[in-house]
């Protein structure tokens, strides 16, 4: 079973061409990326449209299917742009919000309170273990393809992720 973006757009210089009709399919996965990283069901939503209006004022190429790394890289540079512009606040997770939150894993056993909570500490990491977390464990990148999207190696994801994880895990535990 292919991946959404799995078909190629016209070809140019071995590139291919980011369909613009394939983007609706990663609308969900995007939403939750935003949502790890901003910690508002208003401001996700903000910046998921940032992101597509961004993406489809011109033509896109990409060297291989990588549509969702590439999203992924274009809406957190679109975060870390609006970031700057205003000051920066501390994540903290409406319970409404993170209710309406479709599970990233589809798993419909995890309980609404475990998902805020883990909302709650994914927001108090620092940008790049948070960004790390989000593009592996919400989003759903390799880490190759997370190390592309955030513009960094894989052993940096690595270690960044090893580090959110624990730091995730340990408030958990407390």
């Amino acid at each position: 079973m292919s991946e959404p973006g799995g078909h190629r757009g016209p070809q140019q210089g071995g590139l291919r061409q980011l369909d613009p009709e394939q983007l609706g399919s990663y609308v969900g996965r995007l939403y939750r990326a935003a949502y790890g990283l901003c910690g508002s069901h208003q401001n996700a939503e903000d910046l998921v449209q940032d992101t597509y209006e961004q993406v489809l004022r011109r033509p896109r190429f990409l060297r291989h299917d990588q549509d969702l790394a590439y999203l992924l890289r274009v809406l957190r540079n679109t975060w870390i742009r609006s970031a700057r512009k205003r000051r920066p606040a501390v994540v903290t997770a409406d319970s409404d919000e993170i209710e309406a939150l479709p599970d990233p894993r589809g798993d419909a056993v995890i309980q609404a309170v475990e998902v805020r909570v883990v909302y709650d500490v994914l927001g108090q990491l620092t940008p790049k273990l948070r960004e790390a977390v989000v593009a592996v464990d919400v989003v759903g990148l390799s880490y190759k393809d997370a190390a592309r999207a955030l513009g960094t190696k894989e052993g940096t994801i690595m270690s960044r992720l090893h580090r959110g994880r624990a730091q995730i895990a340990a408030e958990l535990a407390s």
